[in-house]
């Protein structure tokens, strides 16, 4: 991997995104630093036009400590936007194209977004007239810079994003001086299991972060790296400052698809692929998959929710993928299995602690730090951390410990070697009728069914119990199987108090943008449907 130059003490003397990219530059100005279908751009093609871009958002008014949202599917120009905010000490604000008015609204207000650079049309969704409709209502929002080819009738307030490039070609980008403790981005959490809070990211998390994760990767300028996870999330988002990091091309694709994606990797011969579980299955369930197709692939990740013991056993016969462990709040990587750890590690575990990162498992009763080999919520102290909730310092607060540890809240267990096996989420915790049930336990058994392909479990309000434990089922396409088969199943391989009271069958689960399912939605169906059957 390349490095920036470092002090005595081993750290790098200016650990920013700017000195990073300008050192690259410098060093490497005709290296492919991005590829999308058939336009690439060079370390020099990119820095030039976000010089350009940096210029124009200054002539706006844009300054150090303002933040610009990024409504914008993974290419091109959300790599030149990110640059171009960080030469002039603006942070990004990544927001997913898929969010609705309501929360797009809730996100930007919260933000305190000065500008927006966003798609004009995206999934039928028209966002010229969507930010139309919400800049009445957003004060703090000044300008909309939009990413297509449409010809503009709005008001001055509304900006082509190359016509902001060719207006600010030439002009000097206004010196900045941006420490490394300073908000690189402002990730809004998926919202799965709660309200999105804004999580501020400093560049010297960010940067750090994935510099460690590319060094357990082995990544270097002859890897070709691939996401189809979005850069609206922390995984996505950690994946392109990595690659910039390595000197590594990085293959960008507007949207997941595996068909799609099965193709950009064997036209572009990526050797790193990056995706939550999701992905993985769907490709390997693609008509079109074999090994010899993907033969370039040395090595991925699959991160980013829950992994089953079974995904990673049938991926590592084509591709040496690790684990890895981490949230928003993180920058994102915690622990990541390593390709020196033993079969049983990388299958059954999310790997060790990243080097300077201390993990500590709390007892969830008496909030102590207690020791190994014993079930306790997941804590997290280290370099990367997030500097808090933006607006939010009570809540900053609430997850954070006297020792400067921060609460994950998953539960997990550290054994006596440091490998972590995450058990589930605290809040996703089922207590029925006395007994604690750990989704994440029966979710790994069920799934070995040969009629399951995916499976979920939720806890549902239950007088008598608590709650009754419901196993939400995605059967194997042409299967033909009841719950009562599912049942049956569990029976033999659980204790009886862990068995699910209900079954629910499913064609997909809803799911967040950054491939997690939705939870709450799929417990809130049940209880109306329970509710209304009783009525």
């Amino acid at each position: 991997m390349i490095v920036l130059s470092h002090d005595r003490s081993g750290m790098p003397n200016q650990w920013t995104l700017t000195t990073l990219f300008e050192s690259r530059v410098r060093d490497f100005p005709d290296r492919l630093v991005v590829v999308a279908g058939d336009r690439s751009h060079s370390f020099q093609q990119v820095d030039a036009q976000a010089s350009a871009l940096a210029a124009a958002f200054a002539e706006l008014g844009i300054e150090h400590g303002d933040r610009v949202a990024v409504n914008l599917p993974n290419g091109v120009e959300w790599l030149i936007t990110l640059v171009a905010c960080a030469k002039l000490g603006a942070a990004v604000v990544p927001i997913s194209p898929q969010l609705n008015i309501h929360e797009l609204r809730y996100q930007l207000r919260h933000a305190e977004a000065s500008l927006v650079v966003t798609i004009e049309r995206l999934d039928n969704v028209d966002f010229l007239q969507r930010f139309e409709d919400v800049l009445a209502d957003l004060p703090d929002l000044q300008y909309v810079v939009t990413v297509g080819e449409e010809d503009l009738w709005y008001d001055d307030r509304i900006f082509q994003f190359e016509d902001l490039l060719s207006s600010g070609t030439g002009r000097p980008v206004p010196l900045v001086s941006c420490t490394d403790d300073d908000d690189l981005a402002v990730i809004y959490t998926s919202g799965s299991s709660g309200k999105p809070k804004g999580v501020r990211l400093s560049h010297r998390a960010l940067l750090e972060n994935a510099a460690r994760t590319g060094d357990v990767l082995e990544l270097s300028p002859d890897d070709r790296v691939l996401t189809p996870v979005p850069f609206f999330t922390v995984f996505g988002f950690s994946v392109m400052v990595g690659a910039i990091g390595a000197g590594a091309p990085l293959v960008v694709t507007p949207h997941f698809d595996a068909r799609d994606t099965l193709r950009v990797i064997e036209t572009h011969q990526v050797s790193v692929l990056y995706g939550v579980p999701t992905m993985w299955q769907l490709l390997m369930r693609d008509p079109t998959f074999s090994p010899a197709r993907v033969q370039s692939l040395r090595t991925g990740v699959i991160a980013g929710s829950d992994v089953a013991e079974d995904l990673v056993q049938r991926v590592r016969r084509w591709c040496n993928v690790l684990v890895a462990y981490g949230l928003t709040e993180t920058g994102p990587t915690v622990t990541i299995t390593r390709f020196s750890d033993d079969d049983e590690q990388r299958v059954s575990s999310v790997g060790r602690a990243l080097p300077g990162v201390e993990v500590m498992a709390v007892d969830v009763v008496t909030g102590v730090l207690h020791g190994p080999e014993a079930v306790g919520e997941i804590a997290v102290r280290g370099p990367f951390l997030m500097r808090g909730y933006l607006r939010m310092p009570a809540e900053t607060a609430k997850v954070h410990t006297p020792e400067g540890f921060f609460l994950t809240g998953d539960l997990g267990i550290i054994d006596e070697e440091g490998y972590v096996r995450i058990v589930g989420r605290r809040r996703d915790t089922i207590a029925r009728g006395g007994f604690q049930v750990y989704p994440r336990e029966l979710e790994d058994r069920l799934r070995a069914h040969p009629a399951v392909d995916d499976v979920c479990v939720i806890g549902i309000p239950h007088e008598v119990l608590g709650e009754q434990v419901c196993a939400c089922i995605v059967p194997i396409e042409g299967a033909v199987i009841t719950g009562r088969d599912i049942m049956l199943f569990a029976r033999d391989v659980m204790a009886e108090y862990k068995v699910p009271d209900l079954v629910r069958f499913y064609d997909a689960f809803p799911m967040t943008g950054s491939g997690k399912v939705r939870r709450r939605e799929l417990a809130r169906s049940i209880a109306l449907e329970l509710s209304a059957s009783y009525t």
